[in-house]
């Protein structure tokens, strides 16, 4: 689960963390009023969404200006006119792709003298399933490419889980990144205060670029991006009141309610499989015969006819789908069970594309018969491979 940049600086700012002050708006009328609230003489006013790049990005938009996500205002006026220009409007990063995101919110702030930039991530190793820390001091730029070009300027560490966080920790990181005097030790206490906050909040991942020295001297977090263990949310019902649905997939959304594993993808071949690793497999043969899938979907190995139903419905809702590709391989998961589900779900919403249905493991006659007597006009499949040609030679000849 992801959260908003201003709702993650309000967390590590109860951490202790030094971050801006700054006010989140939602009208160009509020933007004036909490512009008016702040000192001054500099004002930073950021589109608020889900997606990195934002300050590089740009507006589908020609009202907008041609100015990024991310803008300077140096007067109250100019911070109104600046929020009226992005608010309503989408914004397209690399992240997001081609169609962008509606930006709904900005948040302003106070701006930073900035002497220098540094990043910083802290995040789940999965090499050695343990926190490590990331630094880096090329900040503002993309890591990706700093990593590419620069290894060398990288910092990279974990962090022993039976220890915990430490002083050196911190000054291997003030060290690496040049920091003297005063610096090393704001440093070491920044450290151990995001290092508490990822622990007891179960991040997944917390990305501060840039970590900035400002013309004071310094260390100030000056942009934050914070992700969470989907699977911990239940734990902190602080942290789930974060969540923003409108930043999320209409689908993927959807598809949580009935604790479905989906993700839309950008193909047009969508697939209901069980497990996650013949999912993998399925959209692995899926391209390699030609095609792209729509879709991961996983339905696990104990979902309902119910729950097959709504994601047969989930799959069909994307308006890029050709084709669908049911590949069942059933142990725990039964193949009658998918098969019902499947019928249930055609006779609801009807079906206007090419259906391949491979069954195999448990009940697999029975589920097969469903099928079969069910009148629908359905591909049959012998295996995997053949069931992934199958389906896209039937888009193709759409």
């Amino acid at each position: 689960m992801n959260i908003h940049e201003y709702q993650a600086k309000a967390l590590l700012r109860s951490y202790g963390a030094p971050v801006s002050g700054g006010r989140i708006v939602l009208s160009a009328d509020a933007a004036k009023a909490a512009a008016s609230e702040m000192d001054g003489p500099l004002w930073v006013v950021k589109a608020q969404i889900h997606a990195g790049g934002r300050g590089k990005g740009s507006f589908i938009e020609a009202d907008a200006g041609t100015a990024g996500g991310v803008r300077l205002a140096r007067s109250v006026d100019e911070a109104e006119k600046e929020a009226k220009a992005m608010l309503g409007r989408t914004l397209v990063t690399k992240q997001t792709g081609p169609a962008g995101k509606l930006v709904n919110r900005i948040y302003i702030e106070d701006g930073s003298g900035i002497e220098k930039e540094f990043y910083l991530a802290i995040l789940v190793d999965r090499q050695t399933s343990r926190i490590s820390f990331v630094a880096s001091t090329e900040g503002g730029m993309d890591i990706e490419e700093v990593a590419a070009a620069t290894p060398e300027k990288i910092l990279s560490f974990s962090v022993d889980p039976t220890t915990g966080y430490q002083g050196f920790h911190g000054r291997r990181i003030a060290f690496s990144l040049g920091l003297q005097g005063a610096q090393i030790k704001q440093c070491v206490k920044l450290m151990g205060q995001l290092y508490k906050a990822f622990v007891e909040k179960d991040m997944e991942m917390l990305e501060i670029n840039p970590l900035i020295i400002t013309d004071g001297g310094d260390l100030k977090v000056l942009d934050a991006k914070i992700g969470f263990d989907g699977n911990a949310v239940y734990r902190h019902a602080d942290i789930a009141e974060l969540r923003d649905t409108t930043e999320e997939d209409a689908r993927e959304l959807e598809a949580s309610k009935y604790d479905l594993n989906y993700i839309a993808l950008d193909g047009e071949i969508g697939c209901m499989v069980n497990g996650a690793g013949l999912a993998m497999a399925t959209m692995d043969i899926i391209k390699l015969y030609g095609a792209e899938p729509a879709n991961f979907l996983d339905v696990g190995g104990g979902a309902t006819k119910e729950k097959v139903t709504e994601a047969f419905k989930i799959i069909t809702s994307d308006p890029q789908v050709k084709g669908i590709l049911v590949n069942i391989f059933g142990g725990i998961m039964r193949c009658d069970v998918i098969a019902d589900g499947v019928v249930s779900a055609v006779k609801e919403v009807g079906l206007t594309v090419p259906l391949v249905v491979r069954l195999e493991g448990t009940n697999v006659d029975e589920g097969k018969r469903i099928i079969t007597e069910s009148g629908l006009n359905v591909i049959a499949a012998d295996n995997l491979r053949d069931g992934a040609e199958k389906i896209v030679a039937a888009v193709k000849a759409l």
